[in-house]
């Protein structure tokens, strides 16, 4: 099979495990044309292989800026110097904070043999950035591919651990595991760096077990996939927050545990009805004292048939992506900077290439929720390092147009620093003062020690 043009990962045909890689748009088809073009040529005359080419900040660039001349507007603040000059580049995308990412990933080896080595691999040659180069050892490519992308490769302070749902071998990781995979971390030199969810399903004997769960696993959240899942004996009907046979027993638990967090995948559902974030609402204003993290903030993908995000219109649209959880805090009264928060993981890649509809996106959140209410999660390590789409963010502006039209705010550099991690730092408790001072202590030594030790077969935390 030919290799895929040497692109930014923003700009490749990538997904999950949870979604098929969404049909580019035409515009989005010419820009990639464009960029490709322009990346083989400087890869050509620097003699760096394309693939090498396209990782680095200059592509991420090159390709921002394409972004914006394909809508005729500066969505992307980049200038022209970024794309040929590496220092340029740097300063442009500096950080000027910390990021906590909510939403990582990684396989357990139970998770390829359940899958099969043949699916796995047909799956990861069409997911994968163009520059990964792993498809020999895939059977390896797990934590410390987690490990070398999340704290080598990107500037990621602090990560959370989390995994889809199930009771079969081919889910991600089971709760043991994710908490084994925080232990490993402060065990070698990345204490506090790694934090982890326990997976709840409510419709099960789960929530019997949440007093142990809390003690065993120490978790900072209580993840919760409310769509239907394979079980054992089929397919499981799925459930709502606020449904009472479910929902409301489930929310009594976690009121009563300590970890008064719930990390509740909605949206990127393929239009499913329980995946619906309406239950949002009426869930939040039933339980004020705990707090909803609304994981993926309701977007669904224009690939399963779901229209262009644009602005919020109340009547009319409250049945389309993010638009249904912001219909759904509406109808339940639930104020601006309560206790219900939007998370960005996939959507915020997904939304990269399409920047007007990244603004109205963005622009509603901010508006109904507030900058405090929103949080930073990229769904990695499904498209490699999540440094491409933290430089697009930091350099990610609301148009002026948008801004006068709809009543959008500009995005500052202190509501992006708290979408990047002041949110999530007071949503889970840190210190963010202790987890910049965790950063800066640590090299990547010990991610890349740990990383080599787990493929060479010397830790065996995850079956």
């Amino acid at each position: 099979m030919p290799r895929p043009p040497a692109l930014p990962a923003f700009l490749q045909p990538l997904h999950t495990d949870e979604f098929v890689a969404p049909r580019f748009a035409p515009a989005e088809r010419r820009v990639r044309t464009e960029v490709a073009a322009t990346v083989a040529d400087r890869a050509a005359r620097t003699g760096v292989p394309p693939a090498w080419a396209a990782t680095s900040r200059t592509a991420t660039a090159v390709g921002l800026r394409a972004l914006n001349r394909s809508v005729g507007a500066t969505c992307y603040e980049v200038p022209e110097a970024a794309e040929v000059s590496d220092g340029a580049a740097a300063e442009v995308f500096a950080a000027s904070g910390p990021v906590i990412d909510v939403q990582t990933h990684f396989l357990a080896p139970h998770s390829f043999r359940a899958m099969g080595r043949a699916f796995l691999f047909d799956m990861y040659q069409s997911l994968m950035p163009s520059w990964w180069s792993e498809m020999d050892d895939i059977d390896a490519w797990d934590f410390g591919e987690y490990l070398r992308n999340i704290f080598v490769e990107s500037e990621t302070a602090l990560a959370v651990i989390t995994s889809g749902p199930g009771d079969l071998d081919a889910r991600n990781l089971f709760n043991d595991e994710m908490a084994a995979a925080r232990l490993l971390v402060d065990a070698t030199g990345g204490r506090g760096r790694l934090l982890n969810h326990a997976v709840v399903h409510a419709d099960t004997g789960d929530i019997e077990r949440m007093p142990e769960w809390s003690e065993r696993f120490a978790p900072v959240g209580w993840k919760v996939y409310t769509i239907r899942r394979l079980t054992e004996s089929g397919w499981a009907s799925g459930w709502m927050l606020d449904d009472e046979e479910h929902g409301l027993p489930f929310l009594d638990r976690v009121r009563g545990s300590g970890v008064k967090l719930v990390c509740s995948h909605k949206g990127i559902s393929r239009l499913a009805d329980n995946g619906s974030p309406r239950d949002i609402g009426p869930a939040a204003a039933a339980y004020p004292d705990i707090d909803f993290l609304v994981y993926h903030s309701g977007y669904e993908l224009a690939s399963d048939g779901a229209p262009p995000e644009g602005p919020y219109v109340p009547e009319g649209n409250e049945h389309h992506g993010v638009d249904r959880l912001l219909h759904s805090l509406d109808v339940a009264g639930i104020p601006r900077g309560a206790n219900v928060y939007a998370e960005l993981g996939s959507t915020w890649f997904c939304l990269v290439s399409r920047p007007v509809e990244a603004a109205h996106v963005l622009g509603k959140l901010v508006a109904r929720l507030g900058a405090d209410n929103i949080v930073w999660g990229t769904d990695s390590i499904w498209f490699g390092s999540p440094q491409p789409l933290i430089d697009a963010f930091r350099s990610f502006q609301i148009p002026d147009e948008l801004c006068e039209r709809y009543g959008y705010e500009k995005l500052t550099d202190e509501v992006r620093q708290k979408i990047l991690a002041g949110n999530a730092s007071r949503i889970y408790g840190l210190d963010l003062d202790a987890v910049v001072a965790q950063k800066r202590a640590h090299d990547d030594a010990w991610a890349i020690d740990l990383g080599e030790r787990y493929r060479s077969g010397r830790i065996a935390a995850f079956r």
